[in-house]
């Protein structure tokens, strides 16, 4: 049996020793300590051929730095939180990618999680989070009320919302211009020529519901147009509850409507569907944009948000509390777009 290698024979990096330390790495460049600190840590000041050296002993030796010290000096955890809605919803892709990127850029580890639009699992989530000494927390809120987090904010934890504000605090939020973006996409129909305009969206309590049926409203009033209780549905955004919305819509006797303004994604997909299977001509426009709307003929009609702008926003400002240069909490309202493919462009059938 060959002998095992004492542990004064064990080299640095080994499968066998320690992992290795910056000390180890100096030893083999032939450089300082601080020569090796300032390469590990993007620090200038160091020649191109010596940043070479260090490197290729980092590599061959298998270095990594290790965060704990630097961590428990800072007195941070270089992580960070985010509590979404729902990770399935293809709007949150682009927003969670965007604070990755930015965490990244800062060093720092994303956790995520989803509430499912249950703001008791939001809470849940958050104190979790919390618990693990998160530097900061971005979250959309599911609830309405917030107030559990005021000893979190006190502590110092940094706290943006997002998409949503914050429900009896104050605390920074940044938002798409809801109320705006509905307004404008409904004036969009109305200038096509439609007066029976249909309204399907999300829960009344959401935040986001709300303000686009407002902007709904604000349209329709700002051109004299009556509007019926049955062209308003809010709810769930499942399929069933959307689908029965909108061929009661449709198949009114007195007051059929003529076009459908969509809250979200998720009722615009539904809002397709059941359009594709009517027989007359209805306009349509959605808020938020849905893959493939560019390739339906016609294609869709939509009021856009820029979801990764969401994110990179909040995650800036969240990072700019951390370093202390934000201190009063504001709220930041990103602007939507209109993009006309078609379907908010066709005329009145009847």
């Amino acid at each position: 049996m060959p002998d095992t290698p004492r542990r004064a024979d064990r080299l640095p990096g080994s499968r066998y020793g320690n992992r290795p330390t910056m000390k180890d790495v100096a030893a083999r460049a032939g450089v300082g300590l601080k020569t090796v600190s300032r390469v590990v840590n993007g620090e200038p000041g160091v020649t191109p051929e010596t940043e070479r050296r260090v490197q290729e002993a980092i590599d061959a030796l298998g270095f990594r730095r290790n965060d704990s010290a630097r961590v428990l000096r800072k007195g941070r955890t270089a992580s960070i939180g985010l509590v979404l809605e729902d990770l399935a919803d293809p709007f949150y892709g682009p927003l969670s990618r965007a604070v990755e990127e930015v965490a990244r850029a800062h060093g720092a580890l994303l956790i995520n999680g989803s509430s499912a639009e249950d703001p008791d699992r939001e809470r849940e989530l958050v104190l979790a989070l919390c618990a693990r000494r998160v530097d900061g927390l971005l979250v959309i809120p599911a609830g309405d009320d917030h107030r559990y987090l005021e000893p979190e904010l006190r502590a110092g934890v940094a706290t943006v919302f997002v998409d949503r504000p914050a429900g009896r605090i104050d605390a920074d939020v940044v938002v798409s211009d809801n109320f705006g973006g509905a307004r404008d996409g409904v004036a969009h129909l109305i200038a096509h020529g439609h007066r029976r305009i249909g309204f399907i969206g999300d829960m009344p309590r959401i935040h986001t519901a709300a303000e686009r049926l407002r902007g709904y409203r604000a349209a329709m009033e700002d051109a004299g147009i009556p509007v019926k209780d049955s062209w308003m549905s809010l709810g769930v955004t499942g399929p069933e509850r959307v689908r029965r919305a909108a061929e009661e819509m449709l198949a009114d006797p007195h007051h059929p409507v003529t076009a459908i303004f969509t809250g979200n994604n998720r009722v615009t997909v539904t809002v397709i569907r059941v359009l594709a299977e009517h027989t007359r001509r209805v306009a349509l426009v959605g808020f938020d944009d849905i893959e493939l709307a560019d390739l339906l003929r016609p294609g869709v009609t939509v009021v856009a948000q820029d979801a990764a702008a969401l994110g990179r926003t909040a995650a800036e400002r969240l990072f700019r509390q951390l370093d202390g240069t934000l201190l009063v909490p504001e709220r930041v309202e990103l602007p939507t777009r209109l993009i006309t493919r078609g379907s908010g462009e066709l005329p009145p059938a009847d």
